[in-house]
């Protein structure tokens, strides 16, 4: 059963990927997962946040002198002491691709195009296959308008590609007006792949304790739908790979995703549930499948149930949205 598959340019023995989590922290941890049987690893994300910190350090340490280094530390202590932050990070890369044969591709994540050039060019320069681009923008100022928040992800996008040679993906949320027209824009840009969907976090409300309730939680195969949805959509219409993710849970959403035209699967939610060796059993269950379906390898369906070529896609969307509302309003009074 031949489960290789091309992703961005890179060759992976299968398309399962482990997507960002605190999986990849150590290099202990992506050796795990590598012997699992993943097609690659995406590391966890180093944070704009933690770069621009790190730069206001080594102001200071500038400004203070070597003769002062030490106090200068002592303004920054959370930067001193942090373990994620640049230059572990860049350690991380390097250490990871000397112990397995998979690509690593790193993580960003922010939100302005500013500080990301430097540390993306750092990234490759220690041995990461490929970028991620984790743009996490969720606009609260209801006066910023929506082509402003597309602009920004071109804008980062931009700047990376002008900084690296090596392959670079985007991370998109959802939320856009037409997501369609964002992946072709990106895509004529230079992403060398989009990423499907990141999930924003969703706080809750504690109406007894009179608080707001952090909302980051693991994902569902429900929460597939909207992926996959947009993934049938856009394969074989952007000159791009595309990645799937979010709510993969057994090998049948792995499948799925496939059908659908994803060019790799991407879990996180799932090997933190069942751990790394998780891997080994959706690659099992997909290759039973392939068996059972008389599929010799990848490339003969995917994308088998995306939306087909030369058709309107909003005519096929209306028509499918249509379609099942009078569907369930049968079984609705049927059972009545």
């Amino acid at each position: 059963m031949d489960l290789s598959t091309t992703y961005m340019g890179l060759e992976l023995r299968n398309p399962l990927v482990a997507s960002a989590s605190p999986l990849s922290h150590t290099v202990d941890g992506i050796r795990r997962l590598a012997d699992a049987g993943v097609g690659a690893v995406v590391l966890y994300s180093l944070f704009e946040e933690q770069l621009r910190e790190q730069a206001e350090l080594d102001a200071r340490v500038a400004d203070a002198g070597t003769e002062s280094f030490a106090e200068s530390l002592s303004y920054f202590p959370s930067a001193a002491d942090e373990s994620d932050g640049p230059a572990p990070y860049l350690s991380l890369i390097e250490r990871a691709a000397a112990a397995v044969e998979i690509p690593i591709i790193a993580s960003l994540n922010g939100v302005t195009p500013e500080g990301w050039t430097g540390y993306a060019r750092a990234m490759q320069d220690a041995g990461a296959a490929a970028i991620e681009l984790n743009v996490y923008y969720l606009p609260g100022d209801p006066t910023i308008p929506g082509r402003e928040v597309e602009q920004r992800y071109v804008d980062v996008l931009g700047r990376v590609k002008d900084a690296v040679t090596v392959p670079v993906a985007v991370k998109l949320g959802p939320y856009f007006s037409s997501t369609g027209e964002l992946a072709l824009r990106l895509a004529e840009a230079g992403a060398d792949a989009l990423v499907l969907f990141n999930r924003f976090m969703q706080p809750d409300i504690d109406t007894e304790k009179l608080a707001v309730v952090p909302g980051v939680g693991l994902s569902r195969p429900v929460d597939a739908l909207l992926a996959r949805t947009w993934i049938a959509l856009l394969h074989g219409r952007v000159r791009c790979s595309l990645a799937a993710t979010t709510g993969v849970e057994d090998s049948a959403d792995v499948a799925k995703y496939l059908l659908a035209g994803a060019d790799v699967v991407m879990t996180a939610s799932a090997l933190l549930r069942h751990g790394p060796d998780h891997a080994t059993v959706l690659l099992d269950g997909l290759s039973a499948w392939m068996q059972r379906k008389e599929f010799g390898a990848v490339d003969e369906f995917r994308g088998l149930l995306s939306t087909p070529s030369g058709t309107d896609a909003e005519q096929h969307e209306r028509a499918g949205y249509v379609a099942n509302l009078r569907a369930a309003n049968v079984r609705a009074y049927s059972a009545w």
